[in-house]
């Protein structure tokens, strides 16, 4: 008796129906190429948004269950659990098998616990944050750090969703090199445009997927790396530091009898900090320029007389003696005007400035003679109550900008 073949018409129907319910979806699912594979127990993704499928499986499930499963392959593959699954293993040594079924087990309950409903009706078996007593609205890798495998996983063994979910390639994956697969830079375009849906229509997408699109239009960045790194090399450029000093003649004195040159020699440098505490500055990002703060004092090799922190809205003010971070007193609350705060900085002849900002204010006309380095407090939208056209001045290009948060 021959092998069923793939009933693709019913296929088709299902994508259709998960079109219509999720139509913010409908360029992945149109994007994802569809692989007749026995060797699948049900349906299953790879990294190259292939999704193969089982005849047998198709045959036997209604189309309903289908347009489901669907929306589920294709999600785990906007939300890139393979990769995601790799850089886990790899930061917590895991291998084998077993734990790569524990990545499946929890990116399913990352996407099951809000894709259902409002015209996606809930497969059997489906894995949920409540089946493994676990709490909604986490992400795989908080879940990982909650589970093992135990009684409540034991019927879950059969679970497959591909490579494409936990990063373990298949024996059944065409591989990289096959002409149906998209390419790297196709798939971000196919991530872009389902995020673009989502936000650009605020009815679009659960609380799940709304994070995963704000996520993906502006994507995390290490900003403490970035800020820190800035900040060496600001303090380590030619210049930094340096001074003349006779303590030590120069070397080239010796050419030159009855002159005596001063020498070169590198001094700490000095930072000065500008932290903008205007109004439009929240209490939790005045708690985040505390921590730059302390974080830019070991820059410095922990010496905090080296280190002079400036808080000004539309005046600067030079706070205490820098003893702990967390207790200086940030005196503002009122409009914002840097350029008090550059000019009041520039008086303790520093080698680098570093701002704290939200960005709503005017910046100086002329560059500083050391680097700057700009914190920028994220924003989602600027605006003004007095005037809905108003658009702040955008960071001076000769400052080096790190967005924060």
């Amino acid at each position: 008796m021959s092998a069923a073949r793939l009933d693709r018409d019913k296929l088709y129907a299902a994508r259709l129906l998960a079109v219509r319910a999720r139509p913010f979806l409908a360029t992945a699912l149109f994007a994802l190429h569809l692989v007749e594979s026995p060797r699948v127990p049900t349906m299953a993704v790879d990294r190259y948004w292939r999704c193969y499928v089982s005849p047998a499986f198709v045959d036997q499930t209604p189309v309903e269950d289908l347009a489901s499963v669907l929306v589920h392959e294709v999600s785990h593959l906007l939300r890139d659990h393979h990769g995601r699954s790799d850089r886990f293993a790899k930061c917590h040594n895991l291998t084998g098998a077993a734990e790569r079924l524990r990545m499946n087990i929890a990116a399913d309950a990352e996407i099951n616990d809000d894709a259902f409903g409002d015209g996606l009706v809930e497969p059997a078996g489906a894995v949920t944050p409540a089946l493994l007593g676990l709490r909604a609205g986490e992400l795989m890798e908080d879940y990982l750090l909650q589970f093992r495998l135990s009684y409540r996983t034991q019927d879950l063994a059969w679970l497959d969703c591909g490579s494409g979910a936990d990063g373990l390639d298949r024996d059944w994956d065409l591989g990289p090199d096959d002409a149906d697969g998209l390419s790297e830079q196709e798939r971000d375009g196919v991530r872009f445009r389902v995020a673009q849906a989502i936000i650009g229509n605020p009815g679009n997408g659960r609380g799940g997927w709304r994070r995963w699109a704000e996520e993906a239009m502006h994507p995390p960045q290490p900003w403490r790396e970035l800020l820190g790194a800035a900040l060496r090399s600001a303090v380590s450029a030619g210049g930094a530091g340096d001074d003349y000093s006779y303590g030590r003649p120069a070397r080239r004195s010796t050419a030159l009898p009855g002159i005596v040159l001063p020498s070169l020699r590198r001094n700490p440098p000095r930072v000065s900090i500008v932290i903008d505490t205007s109004a439009s500055v929240s209490d939790a990002e005045l708690g985040s320029a505390l921590l730059e703060t302390a974080a830019v004092t070991r820059t410095v090799g922990g010496r905090r007389d080296l280190v002079t922190v400036l808080s000004c809205d539309t005046a600067a003010r030079v706070a205490d003696p820098l003893c702990r971070a967390e207790g200086i007193p940030l005196i503002g609350g009122g409009g914002t005007d840097l350029r008090t705060g550059f000019r009041k900085a520039l008086c303790t002849r520093p080698d680098a400035i570093v701002v704290l900002t939200d960005g709503q204010t005017a910046w100086p006309a002329v560059k500083p003679y050391c680097r700057t380095i700009i914190g920028l407090f994220r924003r989602e939208s600027r605006w003004s109550e007095g005037n809905p056209d108003y658009v702040p001045d955008t960071p001076p290009s000769w400052a080096r900008v790190v967005h924060i948060g």
